[in-house]
């Protein structure tokens, strides 16, 4: 069964940092894209980051650019969103998703485009 576990999560101060991951089981994540979403209360899912399969680039939303780094460990078969400089406007659900795109076609931070999502993990950042 194709599964996907974000982990990490938590409450942190404004200017603290967390590191989330993306675990899967039943598939092999280095063939997928993979991207890293969120959602607050009232707004919708918003695309943070995401991670090519083959090349590994990346993309980020300008919101979290030059804070947040996403990373993929293959032997691991597992992502990871480095989340620094965290600010209260961070806060909210994080998914991780997967998207079966042909290899090497890089990857998009939109929702739709993705097929197995895991089932969040919340990030609270406050003073």
């Amino acid at each position: 069964q194709l599964q996907l576990v974000e982990s990490g999560g938590g409450a942190v101060q404004p200017g603290g940092s967390l590191r989330l991951s993306c675990a899967a089981s039943g598939f092999t994540l280095g063939y997928y894209a993979i991207g890293w979403f969120r959602q607050a209360p009232g707004k919708e899912r918003e695309g943070v980051s995401c991670i090519s399969s083959a090349s590994g680039s990346t993309n980020y939303a300008d919101s979290v650019k030059g804070r947040f780094t996403i990373s993929r460990d293959n032997a691991k078969n597992t992502v990871y969103l480095q989340m620094n400089s965290l600010k209260p406007e961070d806060t909210a659900v994080y998914y991780c998703a997967a998207d079966p795109r042909p290899w090497g076609t890089g990857c998009y931070r939109t929702p739709k485009e993705y097929d197995y999502w895991g089932q969040g993990t919340q990030v609270t950042v406050s003073s």
